[in-house]
């Protein structure tokens, strides 16, 4: 399961897992090492931390789906948690997860500096590890350089297994726009797809939400993706 019931005020955690967030739809070449190197990982309960790391725009929420989805189809349960949106829940949401085999935490950034968050971190590690489970956490940087103050929690992910992310270049950017095209039944030419990725930011995420404005838009006007529509839309 990727959401479960948890804690004394019956508090529902767990991100929303998305269908399509699964190894096979991690598209893209520059990554792809990256992300089989991780799947493959993920399935080893001897390692008790992995830290996937990069920039915003690599995918690493989309990979910590990936392994939930990896997890089940293996017959186990896990976790996916964004650390972010735990924030005003307090530290304690965290007892009790080490149940789970696999626990994915998105954002370790958002508790740095937080000296409650950070012993929580720690504690939720140690026990995750007594029963032989996974923790699995995102970051934007290494765990040497995110400047955590709990020594020990730094130590312990400094000797975790580490994957870096790189940023996506445009043809694997474009491909990833015309699979998500494709999937929602979406003509997307490859020119209006290079017209897009040249005045839109690089972040995928932002690529995407754009695609899904162009969609609805094309549906309400009966219109199929061009430059010229693609232009009043965005208003470029």
């Amino acid at each position: 399961m990727v959401g479960d019931t948890l804690g004394g005020d019956q508090l529902t955690l767990g991100v929303r897992i998305r269908d399509d967030a699964t190894f096979r739809n991690y598209l893209g070449e520059r990554n792809a090492d990256a992300a089989h190197k991780l799947r493959l990982l993920s399935e080893d309960s001897t390692l008790p931390v992995i830290v996937v790391c990069g920039d915003s725009g690599t995918g690493k929420s989309h990979l910590l789906q990936a392994v939930c989805h990896h997890t089940e189809a293996l017959g186990l349960s896990s976790l996916c948690l964004n650390l972010e949106e735990l924030l005003p829940l307090g530290p304690n949401v965290l007892q009790g997860l080490a149940d789970y085999p696999r626990v994915c935490l998105d954002d370790i950034e958002a508790v740095i500096g937080n000296a409650p968050w950070e012993e929580a971190l720690f504690h939720l590690f140690n026990r995750m590890l007594d029963n032989g489970h996974q923790l699995i956490v995102t970051a934007s940087q290494t765990p040497a350089s995110l400047g955590l103050g709990l020594r020990d929690l730094a130590s312990r992910l400094q000797h975790g297994i580490v994957i870096q992310l790189l940023l996506p270049r445009d043809d694997d950017r474009l491909l990833i726009l015309g699979s998500r095209a494709e999937a929602r039944g979406l003509d997307l030419p490859e020119e209006v797809g290079r017209f897009i990725l040249r005045r839109a930011t690089r972040h995928t995420g932002d690529l995407l939400d754009i695609l899904d404005r162009l969609d609805e838009s094309s549906l309400k006007a009966q219109r199929k993706l061009t430059i010229p529509f693609v232009k009043s839309v965005m208003g470029w």
